[in-house]
């Protein structure tokens, strides 16, 4: 009878801790961690994102803005964070495949410390300045700059805006000074207010600017131009060679996370990016959705990690 008892007493037990053994996938909310401030590019690149991806999942994704240090705290956050899929970081070509490039000492390694999901969009990176200022196109620009040192300036927020800034410099002869910003939509209205005479940012944020007049597009780093700004050259038909840049924002999750959920995670964003409304929000911004497979997006960030450290080198840029 004791054995009977106790038998009972264990499946009783066993019954009650079951259902939480076996919760699937996702079972509370989850965040996507943001390594700037709200209003920038990947900021939102991640809510139109994260508003209907969580009705896939069926679980609230809430979008964490940690801004600091060239995105370097968010992306330790999540490098540390519990590789259970709770918590993954929204991750641009910054924190990605630059920082390698310009800092000595990094907390993080990006190979070692994140499971790639996918790739979420691609984006130009564009040069302007505010609505009221004298200049018309690059050279004028340029041409400003050297007669007005003193206001010869650029705001950027992230470490691939500033390192596309300073081969700007380089390729122009030109000696803009930096003004950093927590923010690509803070650094952009600061060039729309005049604050700051120019910024070489990502798309996002400068979209609805450009198109009320605040903000004037000088040029843009893809090599063809984009459909959003047809009427705005690229650098090399602005006459500045070799500034040809293209950058990305995707979803890593800590390393460790299991191989079943990083699938999941990764059906669900090739899904969330095939609707017609996120695709159609996305271009309001100037962004071009892209998915990847996870180990793609794997490839995508060694190669350009490569290439950055190469361009970073030769330029001779350092932020340490």
């Amino acid at each position: 009878m004791t054995t009977i008892r106790f038998l009972l007493t264990l499946l009783g037990a066993l019954c009650a801790t079951s259902p939480a053994m076996a919760q699937p996938y996702p079972s509370k909310p989850m965040r996507l961690v943001v390594g700037y401030s709200p209003g920038g590019g990947n900021d939102l690149i991640a809510r139109i994102v994260a508003a209907r991806l969580q009705e896939r999942l069926g679980q609230p994704v809430f979008v964490d803005n940690k801004p600091g240090a060239q995105s370097i705290v968010a992306a330790e956050l999540v490098a540390r964070a519990a590789p259970d899929g709770y918590t993954l970081l929204v991750a641009p070509s910054g924190p990605m495949t630059i920082n390698p490039a310009v800092y000595s000492k990094l907390s993080y390694a990006p190979d070692r410390d994140f499971a790639p999901v996918s790739l979420l969009a691609e984006f130009p990176l564009l040069l302007a300045v505010g609505g009221e200022q004298p200049v018309k196109t690059v050279a004028e620009l340029v041409a400003h700059g050297r007669a007005h040192p003193g206001l010869a300036n650029f705001a950027s927020s992230a470490t691939p805006f500033h390192l596309a800034a300073e081969l700007f410099n380089q390729r122009t002869g030109s000696a803009f000074q930096h003004i950093p910003y927590r923010g690509s939509g803070d650094a952009v209205q600061a060039v729309a207010a005049g604050t700051v005479l120019m910024t070489l940012s990502d798309s996002g944020p400068m979209a609805g600017l450009i198109k009320s007049g605040r903000l004037r597009a000088l040029a843009q780093t893809t090599a063809k131009r984009h459909a959003a700004f047809p009427d705005v050259p690229t650098m090399a038909e602005a006459g500045i060679a070799d500034m040809e840049i293209s950058l990305w924002t995707g979803i890593v999750a800590p390393a460790g996370t299991p191989a079943d959920i990083v699938a999941l995670l990764n059906a669900a964003i090739v899904a969330t990016l095939a609707l017609p409304d996120v695709r159609a929000r996305l271009a309001d911004i100037a962004v071009d959705p892209r998915s990847t497979t996870p180990d793609d997006y794997r490839q995508l960030i060694a190669r350009d990690a490569a290439r950055w450290k190469a361009v970073a080198s030769a330029a001779k840029i350092r932020l340490d």
